[in-house]
C-alpha cells in the first residue's frame, strides 16, 4: 500500500463537524475517503459495504461505542486498521483500544500533519502503530 490513492480511509464519529474536518484533511494529504458513518453502527455497515484500508473512529458514540465497533471490526475485518481519533485521553481507554487492536490512538483537538503521519504510519505493510 505504498499508494496514497489507493488508501481508502473512512470516518465515524457522531459529530458532523469533525467527520468534515477529517475528510477535508484526509482528501489534502491525498487520502481516498470512502465514505462516512456517524455511529458505530453504520460504520459498520460500511466497513461491510465498502473494505476501506483503514477506519478513524470515534471512541464516544451513541449507541455502539467506538470500543465495541473496534472490536467487531477486528473479528470481521482484522486486515482493515483502526486508529482511534477521540477526546479521551484516559490510560484506561488507550489501553482498551491498544489491546483490541487500534494501531492509533489520537487525541482532539488535532492538526493535520498528526493525523497523515499516524494514518500512513498505519497503513505501511509492516503493520506499525502509533499513538499520539
Amino acid at each position: 500500500m505504498d499508494d496514497k490513492k489507493s488508501q481508502r480511509v473512512l470516518v465515524v464519529d457522531d459529530d458532523t463537524l469533525m467527520r468534515e474536518v477529517l475528510k477535508a484533511i484526509l482528501r489534502s494529504e491525498g487520502f481516498n475517503v470512502a465514505g462516512e458513518a456517524k455511529d458505530g453502527q453504520a460504520g459498520i455497515a460500511q466497513v461491510e459495504r465498502l473494505r476501506p484500508d483503514a477506519v478513524c473512529l470515534d471512541v464516544n458514540m451513541p449507541g455502539i461505542s467506538g470500543l465495541d465497533t473496534l472490536k467487531i471490526l477486528r473479528q470481521k475485518y482484522p486486515e482493515i486498521r483502526v486508529v482511534m481519533i477521540t477526546g479521551d485521553a484516559s490510560m484506561s481507554t488507550v489501553r482498551e483500544a491498544v489491546s483490541f487492536g487500534a494501531v492509533g490512538y489520537i487525541i482532539k483537538p488535532f492538526n493535520a500533519g498528526r493525523v497523515a503521519d499516524t494514518l500512513r504510519t498505519a497503513l505501511k505493510p509492516t503493520g506499525d502503530s502509533i499513538f499520539s
